[in-house]
């Protein structure tokens, strides 16, 4: 895994945090002095964020076969994953290895829908490529959690990512961390669709990282699908493309380094661009220049949501506290605050940890989709109540 420096900020490292006060007064104001004191504006505005669109029981546990060529019927074949069942099975702990595999697929039927769903994906180099389906919806409303937010509470969500390749931080994540916690996961790990089934019948909601060139690459370098600053969209496509099919059921990207492919804004308007005519939604670190991003994003007429603070910079569990609580402050003075963090033990100790003090404090924890459609209503101007 290469090192998470200054240059290659984290989003293995994905997305999202926070902390508060219930006592609003003395914890949230002094969370606020770690920003310098400024006094939260109150949330006022209610912003008119559309749900993810329900699909029918039937359409969740159809079959997952498709037309591969005109008249043909082949299955899927998701690399490293045989069927769902076995690739569930493949991904227990220890103690769970012994249950019945059909009790872990129905898990996963109950609290998300089997993946790839049909109409939302096409073939792809490595396996299904999501697709918008036919009648306009999205697989970033699809697979996105469930979620019935207050848009009066000061809203937090995080990201924790750099999973699949080590599976002991893997399952710890997966298991320790709430469901609203939202888990990303790196394309190049073995049995990928096993991991992202396994997050997603525990609740969590997942993305799937595209790694992008650094300023010291080759030197670290992010593997050989890396997107790169000076190559053609049609090569940065076919990358991406790969990336993308290496499994199913996610919401979104999110990007894994990237500082010097985040200042070549048309690789990144190409790369958005793709991105948003599949349907999924982009989350980014802020690596590279801000205004290139934002630049870009616009152009491509793709929302992109920022992380706000990447909690585990320093991984001493004091310092991802301190993180913790300046995205609370965040959520009080904006209204809402996104965090990235990786799958250290620490992280994961740390986030578990905060979580459970957040609705006494007055947050509401959210999954990161929830976030994204947030952001979105809000910079269309989809505001109603007060001040609309």
């Amino acid at each position: 895994m290469p090192d998470r420096n200054a240059s290659s900020s984290p989003l293995t490292k994905p997305l999202l945090a926070g902390l508060g006060a219930s006592v609003l007064g003395a914890v949230g104001l002094g969370a606020l002095a770690l920003l310098g004191g400024a006094d939260p504006e109150p949330v006022s505005a209610r912003v008119a964020v559309p749900e993810p669109v329900p699909i029918t029981l039937a359409e969740a546990n159809a079959p997952t076969r498709a037309p591969f060529a005109e008249g043909g019927d082949e299955e899927i074949a998701l690399p490293g994953v045989a069927d769902t069942a076995e690739a569930l099975s493949a991904a227990a702990t220890p103690a769970q290895a012994g249950s019945d595999p059909s009790e872990a697929e129905s898990r996963l039927a109950r609290s998300a829908p089997r993946a790839p769903l049909p109409g939302f994906y096409e073939p792809g180099p490595g396996g299904p490529l999501p697709v918008i389906s036919p009648d306009g919806r999205r697989p970033q409303s699809v697979y996105a959690k469930a979620f019935d937010g207050d848009f009066d509470a000061p809203t937090l969500a995080v990201v924790v990512g750099g999973l699949g390749l080590n599976a002991a931080l893997t399952e710890a994540a997966i298991d320790t961390l709430p469901a609203a916690i939202t888990l990303s996961f790196v394309p190049y790990a073995d049995d990928l669709q096993a991991w992202v089934d396994r997050a997603r019948a525990d609740g969590h909601e997942v993305l799937i990282e595209l790694p992008m060139e650094p300023f010291d690459y080759p030197n670290n370098d992010p593997g050989p699908h890396t997107l790169l600053a000076e190559a053609s969209a049609a090569e940065n496509r076919r990358r991406m493309e790969w990336l993308l099919s290496r499994a199913a059921g996610y919401f979104g990207v999110t990007n894994y380094l990237g500082a010097r492919f985040g200042t070549e804004q048309s690789a990144m308007r190409a790369v958005f661009a793709d991105l948003e005519a599949r349907g999924l939604a982009i989350l980014h670190d802020g690596a590279g220049r801000r205004s290139a991003l934002d630049a870009a994003a616009s152009a491509a007429e793709a929302p992109v949501a920022v992380a706000d603070r990447v909690v585990d910079g320093d991984p001493d569990p004091r310092a991802i506290d301190r993180k913790l609580l300046e995205l609370e402050a965040l959520a009080l003075q904006n209204g809402s605050a996104l965090g990235s963090g990786f799958a250290y033990p620490a992280t994961v100790d740390s986030i578990s940890a905060w979580v459970e003090g957040l609705d006494a404090r007055g947050y509401q924890l959210a999954p990161a989709s929830f976030l994204v459609r947030l952001r979105a209503a809000q910079a269309r101007g989809d505001v109603e109540g007060q001040g609309a």
